[in-house]
C-alpha cells in the first residue's frame, strides 16, 4: 500500500473547501508585465506619530486578515474570484531619517502608479502621515485631486511644533499646493477632539467638514453622495483617506487615538461602498491601526472588510 504523508513543508496546514475562494488567494506579487485590477502597497511607517504607535505593523496584519473573507457577495449574488490584486509589497523605510522615509514613500507610490498595471489602488499605513506622500504622488500623476477623509481629527496641525507628523498631512498638502481646501471633505469629525485654531483653519481654507452631529442628522451615505457629485465636477480623480479612528472605539479598539462617539463599522463599510461606486474614485488609504493595541484583530479585520467594499464594486 502506498504511503501517504500529511506533512506540508513550507505550507500552512489550512483546511481548503474546493468551492470556497478566499480573498487572499486573489493576491499575487507584482512581477514585470503582470496586469491586475487593484494595486496594493504597504506604507509601514509610524515614526511620525504624535502618540506611541506600532501602526507600521498594520500592513502585514491587514493582509493576513484577507484570508477570513470569501470572494462571494451574497447580497449582490456576485463572485469576485477573478478580481486580481497585485501586491507591490511594503516600502523599505529609513530606520532614523523621517524625511528620507517620507521621500521613499512618495517615490514608491509613484513607481506603482507609473507601472500602469491596475485600475485602482489601495495603500495600507502606517500612521496618517503616510497620506501626505501618497496623495502627492496621485496628484502628480493624475492631475487635480479631490479627497474624502474619514477622521475624528482635522489633521491640519502646525508644522512648527513637531515637523511633519500624523497630525499634519492635510496642512502639508494644502500648503504645498497639492490639494485645494475646497477639494477636501472631512467626515466624522468628533466633538472635543480638535483645537479651535484648527477648526478655524478648515473654515479659512474652505474645507467641507461634517461632524458626527452632521452624520447623525443627515446620514453618512447621503453626505458621501452629495460630496461625490460636487467633487466630480471639480477634479480629475478622487482619493479616499480612511483614518480608522473615525470609527467608535467599540468597533475599532486597535487605534492609537480611540474615542467614543464615532461611526459604526456598518456606517464605515456602507459609506466606502457608496464612494467606491463612483468612476472617479481611484485610490484609498487605510491608516492608524496599531495591531499591538488591538483585540482579536478586530480593527484589522474591519480594515480588510473596507478593502473588499473598495475593490468589489459592480
Amino acid at each position: 500500500m502506498e504511503k501517504f504523508s500529511y506533512l506540508q513543508p513550507g505550507k500552512p496546514a489550512v483546511f481548503k473547501d474546493q468551492f470556497v475562494a478566499k480573498v487572499n488567494e486573489c493576491v499575487v506579487p507584482y512581477s514585470e508585465g503582470e496586469k491586475g485590477d487593484v494595486g496594493l502597497i504597504g506604507l509601514p511607517f509610524s515614526k511620525t506619530s504624535i502618540s506611541l504607535s506600532q501602526a507600521s505593523d498594520a500592513p502585514r496584519t491587514i493582509r493576513s486578515c484577507l484570508s477570513g473573507f470569501s470572494t462571494f457577495s451574497g447580497e449582490r449574488d456576485l463572485d469576485y474570484e477573478d478580481v486580481k490584486i497585485i501586491d507591490f509589497g511594503d516600502v523599505l523605510t529609513h530606520p532614523t531619517d523621517m524625511e528620507e522615509s517620507i521621500t521613499r514613500l512618495h517615490l514608491s507610490v509613484k513607481e506603482m502608479i507609473d507601472k500602469n498595471v491596475c485600475e485602482r489602488y489601495i495603500m495600507l499605513g502606517g500612521d496618517h502621515g503616510v497620506s501626505y506622500p501618497s496623495i502627492r504622488a496621485f496628484r502628480e500623476s493624475f492631475g487635480e485631486i479631490g479627497v474624502i477623509q474619514w477622521d475624528a481629527h482635522h489633521d491640519v496641525r502646525n508644522l512648527e511644533d513637531g515637523g511633519r507628523t500624523n497630525g499634519t498631512p492635510f496642512r502639508s498638502l494644502i500648503e504645498g499646493g497639492y490639494l485645494k481646501g475646497e477639494h477636501l471633505v472631512q467626515i466624522g469629525i468628533r466633538d472635543f477632539a480638535n483645537a479651535k485654531k484648527y477648526h478655524e483653519y478648515t473654515k479659512e481654507k474652505g474645507l467641507s467638514v461634517y461632524t458626527m452631529a452632521d452624520v447623525d442628522m443627515t446620514g453618512i451615505v447621503p453626505i458621501i453622495k452629495k460630496e461625490l457629485d460636487r467633487l466630480s465636477k471639480l477634479v480629475d480623480i478622487i482619493y479616499l483617506s480612511v483614518d480608522m479612528d473615525v470609527v467608535d472605539q467599540a468597533f475599532a479598539p486597535g487605534c492609537p487615538a480611540i474615542g467614543p462617539g464615532g461611526i459604526t463599522s456598518r456606517e464605515l463599510l456602507s459609506s466606502i461602498s457608496a464612494a467606491a461606486s463612483h468612476e472617479k474614485v481611484k485610490a484609498m488609504d487605510i491608516v492608524e491601526i496599531d495591531p499591538s493595541k488591538d483585540f482579536r484583530d478586530i480593527t484589522s479585520r474591519l480594515a480588510a472588510a473596507a478593502m473588499l467594499r473598495f475593490m468589489y464594486v459592480q
